[in-house]
Parts: structure tokens; C-alpha cells; sequence
């Protein structure tokens, strides 16, 4: 594995590109919009800045990152050496599914072609290239440069090889990694999303305030994060989609507070809209 090509430069691209390069690989990023694209090498690039200056890179990690950086609108050109590509684009089926068809038709055969969703199936995804046996999940966290795991989520034709090559490339970025049989929401989304969805409910009803709630998951459990604050970091508008396929998927127990859904339908969905559970700003 030497060329990784990301696909989609949210927070979650950003974040991969960003890990992947660091850690000595060669990183095409990719996005059909070009004002976002430059957004996203503008801070790339002030978090290698920042990363150096604090000692958490090396000189020399700093330099080949930045030379080994491509930030490209062009897919065909992105992925076409690619040996590794990770999608993390906004989690829509269709959407992933297109960018999977076209990636099949742009790399070479055996280029393992990897989805960073959080919840969607990648036997779904992977039966609609011709190589289903080199599609897998690799379910990132955000931040992604801090957070120490990735999910390795095998679909029903993806073969030993290709579980082996990703653990492989998560060594290589310092992460570990666990690996899932796919279902849907995998491991740490089903949890999260309950936990979350919960918090809502218990904020809506009226239980305690959104501070509150939080302080009590992180100093009464010791989770590093309240769940309300995490479901603003991830975006409100993220949440809803995931909340809406494992409730389709695996039933009443997932349905959507009302109180997601209107912040939502408001445009309050969290830390990159400037509003949400809590003001940013």
C-alpha cells in the first residue's frame, strides 16, 4: 500500500487524508466542489502546521506530508493509482453507491475499495462493482487524527485478504482496529445512536438540561464526551440520517426523537452550523 485516495473532504475526509499522510502514505483528496476542496487543504494543512509546532510530528513527517498531498476535483485522476480508496461522503446509499460504481470502473482490479459509513452495508455497496470481494467498511472516528479506532466491517463476499490489507494500513496509521460481521449499525453506532437518541428524549422531556446530562454520562460513567455534545460534533443532520436507517432497518427502539428532527428541519445541526444542543462561536 502505498497511494491512498479519500473521497469527500467533510470532516471525516479531511480527518483521513490528514492521518494517512503522517503516517508516510501518498494521499489524493478528492471533491467535485472546488471552493470546498481548497477549504479543506487550508486546514489541512494549519493542522500539520499546528502538529509540528506542538511536537506531536516530526520534522520529517511534516515535510512528506505536504509533499505527498494531492487535492483533486477529478475523480479518474485521483483514484487511478490508487491502491487503497476510502469513500467518506455524506451517508446516502445512493450516493455511495454511484461514487462505488464509478470507482470500479477508474481502478485497477485489485484496488480494495473501503466506505467509511457508520452504519450502511457494504455487501449492499460492494454487489454493485464487480469486485465484492475487495469492498469493506472502515468506519473512522472523528477526530480522526486523536481517535485510536477503526471498525473493520466485512460484507458477505469480502474476502480475508482484504480484511488483512486494512487492519495492515490501520497499524500503519497507529490505529487498532476490530473487526464486525456486517449488520446493520455494526458495533459502536448501534450503541451510540441509543445512547444519544436517549438523551434527547430525557432533554426534551424536560429530565435535566443538555449541560447537565452530559456532565452526568461523563463524570457518573466516564464517558470522555457527553452524548449531546458528540451528536453536535458529528452534525445533527448526520445523526437524523443514521437514526432513520437503523430504525428502517432494526426497528422502533431506533426511532428519531422529535426533538432531533426539529432541530434539523431548523438548520440547527450543531458545531458546523454554529448552533445545536449548545451556541458555538
Amino acid at each position: 500500500m502505498k497511494t491512498i485516495t479519500v473521497v469527500g473532504s467533510g470532516v471525516m475526509g479531511k480527518g483521513i487524508a490528514y492521518t494517512c499522510a503522517v503516517s508516510g502514505f501518498q494521499v489524493y483528496l478528492n471533491d467535485i466542489n472546488e471552493e470546498v476542496l481548497g477549504k479543506a487543504k487550508n486546514e489541512i494543512f494549519a493542522l500539520l502546521d499546528n502538529s509540528f509546532q506542538k511536537g506531536f510530528i516530526s520534522e520529517d513527517q511534516y515535510g512528506k506530508a505536504k509533499e505527498h498531498l494531492f487535492f483533486e476535483t477529478d475523480l479518474g485522476i485521483a483514484a487511478k493509482d490508487a491502491d487503497l480508496v476510502i469513500e467518506a461522503v455524506l451517508e446516502k446509499i445512493e450516493l455511495k453507491i454511484d461514487i462505488f460504481k464509478k470507482l470500479d470502473g477508474i481502478c485497477s482490479p485489485e484496488t480494495i475499495l473501503a466506505t467509511n459509513t457508520s452504519t450502511m452495508s457494504p455487501t449492499e455497496i460492494g454487489a454493485q462493482t464487480s469486485r465484492p470481494d475487495k469492498v469493506v467498511a472502515m468506519h473512522f472516528f472523528n477526530p480522526v487524527h486523536k481517535m485510536k479506532l477503526i471498525e473493520v466491517i466485512r460484507g458477505l463476499e469480502t474476502s480475508d485478504e482484504t480484511v488483512r490489507a486494512v487492519k495492515e494500513v490501520g497499524e500503519r496509521l497507529k490505529k487498532e482496529t476490530v473487526e464486525v460481521n456486517e449488520f446493520p449499525g455494526f458495533v459502536t453506532s448501534r450503541m451510540n445512536c441509543l445512547i444519544g437518541n436517549e438523551a434527547m428524549n430525557m432533554l426534551m422531556e424536560g429530565v435535566a438540561s443538555a449541560e447537565d446530562i452530559d456532565k452526568a454520562l461523563k463524570l457518573g460513567l466516564n464517558h470522555p464526551m457527553g452524548p449531546l455534545e458528540l451528536a453536535d460534533l458529528v452534525g445533527l443532520d448526520t445523526r437524523l440520517r443514521n437514526m432513520e436507517y437503523l430504525h428502517q432497518t432494526l426497528g422502533e427502539k431506533y426511532r428519531p426523537c422529535p426533538l432531533l428532527s426539529k432541530y434539523v428541519k431548523a438548520g440547527r445541526l450543531g458545531k458546523k452550523s454554529g448552533s445545536g444542543f449548545y451556541q458555538y462561536s
